[in-house]
């Protein structure tokens, strides 16, 4: 069936809201490619009902267990989560009547344990900082609940081959309708490996030259282990989501082509890009996974390749983390502002002129009641328009108590050298390297003409602040 003669997704009333699950939109990406030839379009999952990919794998999981016998009427579905697979399972469960137990590492932020808790199901958090086989595991937390807890069933995601045939059934199928085959390479992360799997699956039986590329964050043991065939040791990261610590056997690595790592820096910058530059408000795992496909965009720079991402979630998820500066600043994820000369000079105290000096033939006399009034430091000598010299305030004092008459004289008689003089874009940072001891202000330029001055104070009160 080509996409034209697909009936529209909603044109009729549905039985419940499972049967939105699926069949998610395909956009095309314009600005976070930075201008590559080749397209690349997202499967937005956040499209789904309840936020994420996992809504596949939650229905057709809960719906296997019930054909094999092992969830009954009554039952508990168990399962340890970073949050998205136990939204998908919450929802068929409240449709379905299972009361629902999920464990989750303190790693996952506290919008997602609402979020399950509002689906009505019992949330249990464990430290993340402990290894796998460790009893406080959140997966070894669920597996001893599933064992001790009668009629309770562990959905057991990261084992269960349900997990990537519900890609190969549904995820694969939809890209290919959607691109009409023109797929030519096929981009997701694994956290499970369900959906890269499944769906790479697919699209490499349908034409075997589609190349399935995955993205893992650095500190997953995935990219070293397809490379090299060896676990090694897993390290700290902060998307949520993807990446491991350990092999599932959901993922199947002879469906990739390549991994490749990404950084939480690069991840979440490129997840606040989708969300400011194309309107898709994503996750972290999201960002990750577009990096590696506009990076893959810039090599293939072929217009007749077509590069198809998967964006797994919504940021709603990461509002307290990824989304929230002070937490990014905090975990070392985000720059200072990156203010410039012409910023500080806007942001002085209101009512405060942006420059005072004084002319060459001025008197000292002047320049100290300018001084006073405007309780500065320092004035530019000003002629033209530029700045031909300096008078401090220090030095000024010592002058006059040296000798008196010096109030009568005229400021280009005692001035020093000019300031520096900087163009209003230049960033902060540069302006610090330039105020010494012996240079107390540097002046800024807009358009040719002086429109400001920081001082040695303006920079300390900016910092202090």
């Amino acid at each position: 069936m080509s996409p034209e003669s697909m009936p529209p997704r909603n044109a009729r009333p549905l039985a419940s809201v499972l049967e939105t699950v699926g069949w998610t939109p395909l956009i095309r990406l314009n600005r976070v490619v930075d201008g590559a030839r080749t397209p690349v379009y997202a499967k937005a999952e956040f499209f789904n009902p309840g936020g994420s990919v996992k809504d596949r794998i939650g229905l057709a999981m809960i719906e296997a267990a019930e054909r094999e016998g092992r969830l009954r009427p009554g039952g508990t579905v168990v399962e340890a989560t970073s949050g998205n697979t136990g939204v998908g399972l919450a929802i068929a469960a409240a449709l379905k009547g299972y009361r629902c137990i999920f464990t989750m590492s303190d790693k996952f932020s506290q919008e997602k344990v609402r979020l399950l808790k509002a689906f009505g199901a019992e949330v249990i958090v464990t430290p993340a900082a402990v290894p796998p086989d460790h009893p406080d595991n959140y997966l070894q937390v669920a597996h001893r609940l599933a064992a001790e807890l009668p009629g309770a069933i562990l959905a057991n995601q990261f084992y269960n081959p349900v997990n990537p045939e519900v890609h190969y059934q549904t995820t694969g199928p939809e890209i290919w309708e959607q691109t009409e085959g023109r797929v030519t390479h096929f981009v997701a992360a694994a956290g499970t490996g369900g959906t890269i799997s499944g769906a790479g699956k697919y699209l490499k039986e349908r034409n075997p030259a589609i190349r399935v590329v995955a993205g893992d964050p650095v500190g997953s043991i995935y990219a070293n282990y397809f490379r090299t065939g060896e676990k090694g040791e897993s390290q700290p990261y902060k998307v949520e989501g993807i990446g491991n610590d350990k092999l599932p056997s959901t993922l199947w690595f002879d469906v990739l082509d390549e991994v490749r790592t990404v950084t939480d820096r690069e991840a979440f910058h490129m997840a606040r890009r989708l969300t400011r530059e194309e309107g898709l408000f994503v996750g972290g795992s999201s960002g990750l996974i577009v990096h590696v496909a506009a990076r893959l965009a810039h090599e293939l720079d072929d217009p007749d390749a077509l590069v198809v991402c998967v964006l797994p979630d919504t940021g709603e998820r990461y509002l307290s983390k990824l989304y929230n500066d002070e937490w990014m600043r905090e975990n070392r994820l985000l720059e200072a502002d990156r203010l410039t000369a012409g910023d500080l000079v806007a942001r002085k105290e209101p009512g405060a002129p942006p420059l005072v000096g004084v002319q060459p033939e001025s008197r000292v006399r002047e320049a100290l009641d300018r001084i006073t009034a405007h309780n500065i430091s320092q004035l530019p000598v000003l002629r033209d328009g530029a700045c031909i010299g300096a008078l401090l305030e220090a030095s000024l004092m010592s002058r006059v108590i040296e000798d008196p008459s010096a109030l009568d004289r005229r400021a280009e008689d005692l001035m020093e050298p000019p300031f520096p003089v900087v163009d209003a874009h230049v960033e902060i940072g540069a302006i610090g390297r330039l105020l010494t001891r012996q240079n107390p202000a540097v002046l800024v330029r807009r358009d040719g003409e002086l429109a400001g001055i920081i001082t040695r104070y303006d920079m300390v009160r900016y910092i202090a602040s």
